[in-house]
């Protein structure tokens, strides 16, 4: 009876732990899912590129960020 209590409790605080929330940034359609441990950033946002005689030129960044507890594993943000 013990073991089946142990089980459920595991079961329910992977779930907690694991299971993402969804949340859309509005810089040009950056995409969160995060959880207590991890968060992954699909990253589309525009930036402007400053170039000679104060001419600007919007440009995308895309790629994904993945962090695991608060630490940055990867990132191809281009």
């Amino acid at each position: 009876m013990k073991k089946k209590i142990i089980i459920v409790l595991v079961v329910i605080i992977l779930l907690v732990l694991l299971f993402p929330i969804r949340n859309q940034l509005k810089d040009g359609g950056t995409v969160e899912y995060k959880a207590l441990i991890y968060k992954i950033s699909k990253v589309k946002r525009l930036t402007l590129e400053e170039k000679e005689e104060d001419l600007k030129i919007k440009k995308y960044e895309q790629g994904i960020i993945i962090e695991i507890l608060g630490f940055e594993v990867y990132n191809n943000v281009e």
